[in-house]
């Protein structure tokens, strides 16, 4: 199998191109790879695979009238769990495609798990990436159970779920194990969980723990999420927001109701396995 090591905000991700279907990689296989000592290492797997060959039971009724031979985001967590979004991963992904010659750009159509979305290369070498509406629920609505300590969160659905939780002294907070939440039923697939510092309108500090994968340095979706919400704190609309993550900093810019995920995706190597 050949591949491309890749990441987004230190957020990495391995890369490899499976047109035709042919490499379905097992549980134990995406684990393997995704280990940071017995193999490559990641925080997670992209799969470039054509639409075709998706099996229509993981997929949106929306993708059912795209063109077949769409590039279709197939994006697994490190635990080999299969997720429906991820949005560094799409950079990174839209990078991959266009470096490799599987797509021209500067606009790159992605179907996911989560619908159609889109990935540019800016003018900056940036890649930015289309994320869609941001779907909140009702503020403070659930708790969160971290490191000994409860916080009150806020769901936001990024095509993916997420409870965002704003506090002070994000540093601090062990975040070494998966954080539960109340009620049990709030999340019932799994939640990414965002510890957020509001440092006034536009800008904000995060630290994440993603379902699947564990604290990583960048969380796409998150970011996202996190500005989401904290748009709905401060007093006056913000378009862009600055999220300052371990790996990094990402910018949100919110455009029509839909929001864009905006930061560096490099590719570092590429081998074979």
């Amino acid at each position: 199998m050949n591949f491309t090591k890749g990441h987004g905000s230190k957020n990495d991700f391995i890369c490899f191109a499976d047109p035709d279907g042919q490499i379905e990689l097992t549980a134990e296989q995406v684990r393997f790879l995704c280990d940071r000592r017995a193999g490559i290492g990641a925080d997670g797997i992209l799969r470039a695979v054509r639409l075709k060959h998706i099996p229509p039971a993981q997929l949106p009724a929306e993708l059912f009238a795209q063109d077949p031979d769409t590039w279709f985001m197939d994006y697994r967590n490190a635990d080999g769990t299969m997720a429906e979004m991820c949005g560094n991963g799409l950079r990174v992904f839209t990078r991959f495609l266009i470096d490799s010659g599987l797509t021209e750009g500067p606009t790159v159509n992605v179907a996911t798990r989560a619908g159609m979305r889109s990935g540019r290369i800016l003018a900056d070498g940036s890649v930015e990436a289309s994320l869609g509406k941001v779907t909140l629920g009702t503020p403070d609505s659930v708790t969160i159970v971290a490191g000994g300590r409860r916080f009150s969160g806020t769901p936001a659905d990024v095509g993916n779920p997420h409870a965002v939780c704003f506090t002070t002294g994000i540093a601090q907070i062990n975040i070494t194990k998966q954080p539960s939440w109340l009620p049990p039923k709030a999340f019932p697939n799994g939640v990414n969980v965002e510890f957020v510092e509001d440092l006034g309108p536009g800008k904000l500090n995060l630290r994440v723990h993603e379902r699947g994968s564990g604290e990583t340095l960048a969380c796409g979706t998150g970011v996202v999420a996190a500005a989401a919400v904290a748009a709905t704190r401060w007093p006056e609309p913000v378009q862009i927001v600055e999220v300052n993550v371990p790996g990094g900093t990402l910018y949100v810019r919110f455009f029509a109701g839909n929001a864009y995920l905006i930061g560096p995706a490099v590719l570092t190597f590429s081998g074979a396995l």
